[in-house]
């Protein structure tokens, strides 16, 4: 009986692993490396980025961006390096898959423009406090995720955040590290992520995964701005945070950060910070919403735009059920904010929803709205 491989499946496995950043990679790679050898095989951007790696300026695009990779943060090259080595794969092909559009950029190719992106709505009401997030991606993706909860303890301090102890669960793409989609750690950073499209990539910076994989360290919403500014080096590309704290002192506060790449010869990301307070409520899709920065890939623009226009048509969201409405609309002929069609090239994968009062995360395999959740998992934190 052959397997339709573009079908929903309503499976998400999850692995718990403990120890040193290339332990918990190996085990990613070793659990999962079915799915992530069946992803290099179908990825569509995949042979676009080998193509660029095989130029000159590409190759040294990819050993500049690794080299400053290595400087910063050595012990998540060492983790991506356990993933290669657990799944039996070649660990190049996952670093093109962290570096993105940054390799077309560096080998001077035109970057691929797929209306590729997330949504995510932050609903702070009384008693009702919420981050729902779609997490769209080319097709691709659809059946290739999964969670990982991991405790990481170094017995030496790690990168240039000095780090000896990480705890955290995040959903990731095949062959990914954690920290690009939904995630939340043990201090109670809760965060989902938007993708951008700045136009002036910085090859030789920090690509955005390994900047999002150092937030999973963040105790303090001061220390995650440190890490998303990146004093010394700076981003080589762009996305949007969308955040907020469970063990914050006083109201429920979220945040939203855009993190643009640095400029000419400057060594920091440039931020642009949004704070809600109680009763307001927080949409973002991918495109820049209040810096000025020069944009890229007009097709995610209009479908960032549509999902943006049909949430203004709703009334402010003030509980779990109207989030779960607007997140498992399909009224948009081409830019649904669930995108579920067949022939769609963008697909949301799935949709999560954090409940920071229940202190749940609940993951949805299909519309939030007509299904129960596949799995709801406890926010385990700090006391």
């Amino acid at each position: 009986m052959s397997v339709d491989l573009e079908k929903r499946r309503n499976c998400i496995p999850i692995l718990y692993t403990k120890g040193t950043h290339y332990d918990v990679g190996y085990d990613m790679g070793r659990n999962f490396s079915g799915v992530i050898k069946n992803f290099l095989e179908i990825a569509e951007s995949l042979p676009e980025y080998l193509d660029a790696y095989g130029t000159p300026q590409g190759r040294k695009g990819y050993e500049d961006t690794l080299n400053s990779v290595k400087n910063s943060f050595p012990q998540y090259v060492r983790e991506l390096e356990g993933v290669a080595d657990g799944a039996a794969v070649p660990f190049h092909q996952l670093f093109l898959l962290h570096m993105d559009n940054v390799i077309l950029s560096a080998a001077n190719k035109n970057t691929i423009n797929y209306p590729t992106g997330c949504s995510t709505i932050c609903v702070n009401q009384k008693g009702n406090e919420f981050l729902g997030h779609t997490e769209d991606a080319l097709g691709s993706t659809l059946n290739h995720y999964y969670f990982v909860s991991a405790h990481i303890i170094s017995d030496e301090p790690q990168g240039k955040w000095r780090v000896k102890e990480e705890k955290f669960t995040s959903l990731c793409y095949a062959g990914h590290l954690p920290g690009y989609t939904m995630s939340y750690n043990h201090h109670g950073l809760v965060f989902s992520i938007n993708t951008l499209s700045a136009k002036n990539l910085k090859p030789g910076k920090i690509p955005r995964h390994f900047i999002t994989r150092a937030l999973l360290s963040a105790s303090t919403f001061e220390q995650a701005q440190k890490i998303l500014r990146d004093s010394g080096c700076g981003a080589a590309d762009g996305c949007s945070v969308n955040m907020t704290f469970l063990n914050q002192e006083g109201d429920r506060l979220f945040h939203n950060v855009e993190m643009a790449p640095c400029i000419d010869k400057e060594c920091e990301s440039r931020l642009n910070i949004l704070t809600i307070s109680p009763g307001e409520t927080l949409f973002h899709t991918n495109s820049y919403l209040r810096s000025e920065e020069e944009q890229s890939n007009e097709s995610m623009l209009e479908s960032s735009k549509a999902r943006l226009c049909v949430f203004s048509q709703y009334d402010k969201p003030k509980n779990g059920e109207d989030l779960k409405r607007m997140l498992s609309d399909t009224r948009h002929n081409c830019h649904r904010v669930f995108s579920d069609l067949k022939e769609a090239r963008v697909k949301t994968i799935c949709a999560g929803i954090f409940d920071l009062v229940g202190r749940t995360w609940s993951l949805y395999s299909d519309r939030p709205i007509d299904n129960d959740p596949l799995v709801v998992l406890p926010l385990d934190i700090k006391k």
